[in-house]
């Protein structure tokens, strides 16, 4: 949500002598963090979260967050990989 985020640049940053954050899933700190005005789009985080479904759906893990699919590991994404050996 910082205003110098960009994903079509190089480590994500417009600004040049910014750190690279690698982990942005944990806290973190930027002495360059500005928040944005317009930085979340409540569309694209609805069309993300269709396209989830949507992945999850096809993979056999509707619903799924975590990307894991099946639990025990087993089903739809074994025999997908079955096609392959």
């Amino acid at each position: 949500m910082c205003l110098f985020f960009d994903p079509a640049v190089t480590e994500q940053c417009t600004e040049d002598d910014a750190e690279e954050v690698r982990e942005k899933a944990r806290a973190n700190f930027c002495d360059y963090f500005k928040p944005g005005n317009d930085t979340f789009d409540p569309a694209a985080a609805s069309a993300e979260e269709r396209a989830r479904h949507s992945l999850g759906s096809l993979f056999g893990g509707a619903g799924d967050d975590d990307g894991q699919g099946d639990a025990d590991g087993d089903g739809d994404l074994s025999d997908a990989e079955d096609l392959f050996r």
